[in-house]
């Protein structure tokens, strides 16, 4: 347990850093990838491919091993076709990120910059989520 919780933080604080060194957590740079008609900026674009690259790695890792280094058991999302609520959480996530420049992982790394933007966002985030917890959730999540 202790060591599963220790491999997240280190992977957390990782994640964190590349964020903050590719300054993704900057909300102007984001939204320059997304104007493609106007002043592109494509560095979000090596971010994405990095990320890719690294996926893929833990995937070929998933399909060699029997058990992650630091956990009982792989957990990966037993569906493997999109569904309805899959697609509208994911233009739900695209609205967002095209309007206000922030996502989960982006905005609580941009948290250390003391920006109100980042504070307000994570803490909509936290509305968001608590309201779907309780309204909407299927039982079945309540038990994990």
């Amino acid at each position: 347990m202790l060591r599963r919780v220790l491999s997240a933080i280190v992977c957390g604080l990782l994640f964190g850093a590349g964020l903050v060194a590719s300054d993704m957590i900057n909300p102007a740079r984001v939204r320059a990838f997304l104007d493609v008609a106007g002043n592109w900026d494509p560095s979000l674009a090596f971010v994405m491919g990095g990320a890719l690259i690294t996926s893929t790695l833990a995937y070929i890792i998933r399909n060699r091993w029997q058990t992650p280094l630091f956990d009982d058991q792989f957990h990966v999302p037993p569906r493997t076709k999109p569904d309805a609520r899959l697609v509208a959480g994911a233009a739900l996530f695209g609205a967002g990120w095209g309007l206000v420049g922030f996502c989960p992982g982006p905005a609580i790394a941009a948290l250390t910059t003391g920006r109100w933007q980042a504070g307000l966002f994570v803490g909509a985030m936290l509305a968001g989520m608590i309201i779907y917890r309780f309204a909407y959730a299927r039982p079945a999540l309540a038990s994990r």
